[in-house]
């Protein structure tokens, strides 16, 4: 009975554990159950922080490339680095200019002073004394030719001379037999007329060796002497020692370099622009040179090929530093006109392929796009994006735009 007794209330005690803790289980699972939701809610939360942190960010990061861009072209410079970098300010102005148009030309022998020496008679060069590129004086030697042509003509002078010679005592033998009334006047006659025959031959003989250059001194012999005929210089040079040469052989050829030509050409479309007196300036950039000139000749023709007229302008050249085939930039300045605003050329500086100029203001230089113009006289006009009496920086602009560049680099990195 005892035994019985234990057994059940064994049984009872295990059945009120289990459900004991099935109760238990059940409220950790609706804890669990209500903890899920506020780990998901403390999750949005924190989304939505992020994204307000992350819009933040954006909008800085805007305000800062708005503030990049508003300072972009911006260079601040005081007054004293201004003029330490030796930076030069000038004012926008209104300025007269000229309308040009470039056409391209080649420097050329001044053909009024270029000549080609030639032998007057046929021979064998015996010296030459003068050397290619060399400069001359007018009248001196530049060859000698032993001619027999040269030897004939002295040969009938002589001759001449000496009838002259005999002719003029004839003449006083009978002149004064005359005067005596030894002799007929008629014989005195004679004598005259053959004076007067032979006076005439000698001339004739001494031009025709004046007529070929030949000297009339008896000792020359056969020697004929080429002569430079102007103050030049020998471009071209071709004989040589014991060369055979005739009137036709161009032996050199001469020019005075302190004058050349620059000639271009011109289509009839730009004819009206072009005419005789008008200003040019020639330039040749692979010299770094520039000269002022006028237009002196305008042809009357068309070329066959070219169809278009030949100009020529005539230039001074001491130094000559302008020679024959040097190409040529030729500058033709027609009508002139006032431009509202002007700058210096030193003051237009290409910034990304734009011209542009650096604007005096209160922090230093503002980097300024403009539209150019015409070109005259080292100044250009400005058509838009500058207003006139603008200071701008001139000479030494060229340091801003280096500056501008290294800013804009380390932007970069």
């Amino acid at each position: 009975m005892t035994n019985k007794r234990s057994v059940a209330i064994t049984l009872a005690l295990a059945a009120l554990i289990g459900l004991g803790g099935l109760a238990v289980g059940n409220q950790s699972v609706s804890a669990a159950a209500e903890a899920e939701p506020s780990e998901a809610d403390h999750g949005k939360e924190s989304n939505h922080d992020h994204a307000k942190e992350g819009a933040v960010k954006e909008e800085t990061h805007a305000e800062g490339e708005q503030s990049h861009e508003e300072e972009e072209g911006q260079l601040e410079l005081t007054a004293e680095q201004i003029k330490a970098a030796g930076i030069e300010l000038v004012a926008s102005a209104p300025r007269q200019m000229s309308t040009s148009v470039t056409f391209p030309g080649e420097i050329k022998f001044d053909e009024d002073r270029t000549t080609h020496v030639v032998p007057r008679v046929s021979g064998i060069v015996d010296e030459v004394k003068v050397e290619l590129g060399q400069a001359v004086k007018k009248g001196q030697v530049l060859a000698v030719i032993a001619s027999q042509q040269i030897s004939d003509q002295r040969a009938e002078l002589n001759s001449a001379q000496r009838r002259l010679e005999l002719a003029r005592l004839t003449l006083q033998r009978e002149k004064k037999l005359w005067e005596d009334k030894i002799s007929a006047e008629q014989d005195y006659l004679l004598a005259r007329q053959a004076f007067q025959e032979a006076d005439i031959s000698l001339s004739n003989t001494r031009q025709k060796m004046s007529a070929i250059g030949a000297s009339l001194a008896p000792s020359a012999g056969n020697r004929y002497e080429l002569i430079a005929p102007f103050d030049s210089i020998i471009v071209e040079k071709h004989l040589g020692i014991g060369e055979v040469v005739t009137e036709a052989s161009s032996a050199f050829t001469l020019s005075d370099l302190s004058r050349v030509w620059a000639t271009f050409g011109v289509t009839p479309k730009d004819l009206n622009k072009v005419v005789v007196g008008r200003s040019v300036t020639i330039s040749a950039p692979d010299m770094n040179a520039q000269v002022e000139g006028r237009v002196g000749y305008v042809g009357s023709l068309l070329g066959e090929q070219t169809r278009a007229a030949v100009v020529r302008v005539t230039l001074a050249n001491p130094e000559g530093s302008w020679r024959p085939g040097l190409f040529v930039s030729i500058e033709v300045k027609a009508d002139k006109a006032n431009a509202a605003v002007s700058v210096p050329e030193a003051s237009i500086q290409s910034v990304e392929d734009k011209p542009s100029v650096f604007v005096r203001n209160e922090e230093g230089f503002k980097l300024q796009p403009v539209k150019v113009g015409r070109r005259d006289g080292g100044f250009v006009e400005i058509t838009e994006g500058l207003a006139a009496g603008t200071q701008v920086a001139a000479a030494g602009s060229f340091i801003l735009k280096s500056e501008l560049g290294k800013g804009s680099a380390e932007h970069a990195h």
